[in-house]
């Protein structure tokens, strides 16, 4: 049986807590997602900036049609964007499923267009008051990815000015202990792959619970020699996890565990939502690497 820690729960969020300099262990894997909501890269270090991963979400397709920015959030309508791998900085290369690669200097918005029929256009600015479509996940378990469900227009941003094209906040972790939670409950015998939820940082922890990302709300994670990131909010979680990314097939699992085990309100203003994982605003940016110690104040 997994130990538990000792620890003073966060005043509103549930779920146990590691106690004040105690380790979270390790940077297992840092993520960067160059073009919002196709696959990423796993990168050995970087720096984090206050505006996040170096290079993270920092471009996006708009649909030239709705002016909205293009989101997997969407799946009957853009689920095809995890069919592509986004890759660098300058410039980024994006991946096609059928192994033609495309820089930013290409042609790229007539491809894409064509891949994902629809109009939309490669930008490198959010455009003022930008939001998307967000498809209400329960209903998408409900019904299927192909399914039409309500959609609700979200804005982007909302926990930081950073001009990128993250969700809500600069840096998203997870931890193992999550990971590995989700899949014990899912009881498929295979593990909860952390691609599925799109984080900058995956946590190798021990010694904490699953879902321990609740109560470190209000919290400083102390990374490697520098950086310095503040526990901002839970991650409430779409449709995203359930669809098939790249090889990975779908898996229904990924939204319906956390939507059993963890439903919790992300801000006060949110009714509870199936959460995994947290978001973080960087407080001291810094240069981050694989296996860097960090230490929960």
């Amino acid at each position: 049986m997994e130990r538990q820690p000792t620890g003073v729960r966060h005043p509103d969020r549930p779920g146990p807590v590691v106690p004040p300099g105690a380790a979270v262990v390790i940077v297992e894997e840092i993520r960067r997602y160059p073009v919002k909501s196709m696959l990423g890269e796993t990168l050995p270090h970087t720096q984090v900036t206050p505006a996040g991963v170096a290079g993270d979400r920092r471009l996006a397709l708009r649909d030239l049609t709705t002016g909205r920015v293009v989101s997997a959030k969407h799946p009957r309508r853009w689920r095809a964007m995890l069919t592509l791998r986004a890759t660098g900085v300058d410039p980024v290369r994006i991946s096609l499923p059928d192994g033609r690669e495309l820089t930013t200097g290409d042609d790229v918005d007539v491809v894409l267009s064509t891949l994902l029929g629809a109009p939309v256009t490669l930008i490198a600015t959010v455009p003022l008051g930008a939001t998307l479509d967000r498809a209400r996940p329960d209903e998408v378990l409900a019904a299927g990815v192909t399914a039409p469900v309500t959609v609700d227009e979200t804005p982007l941003g909302g926990g930081t000015t950073a001009g990128t094209f993250v969700d809500f906040a600069p840096v998203h972790l997870v931890t193992t202990a999550t990971l590995d939670r989700i899949a014990e409950a899912a009881g498929t015998g295979q593990p909860a792959d952390s691609a599925r939820y799109r984080p900058n940082l995956v946590l190798r922890t021990t010694g904490v619970p699953g879902f321990a990302e609740n109560g470190w709300v209000g919290r400083h994670l102390r990374v490697g020699a520098e950086l310095v990131l503040r526990v901002m909010a839970p991650t409430p979680r779409c449709a995203v996890p359930t669809l098939a990314h790249g090889d990975l097939p779908a898996a229904p699992d990924a939204l319906r565990v956390p939507a059993r085990l963890n439903r919790v309100a992300p801000v006060p203003q949110l009714g509870p939502l199936p959460c995994v994982g947290a978001y973080a605003q960087v407080v001291h940016p810094g240069r981050v690497e694989a296996g860097d110690p960090v230490r929960l104040d």
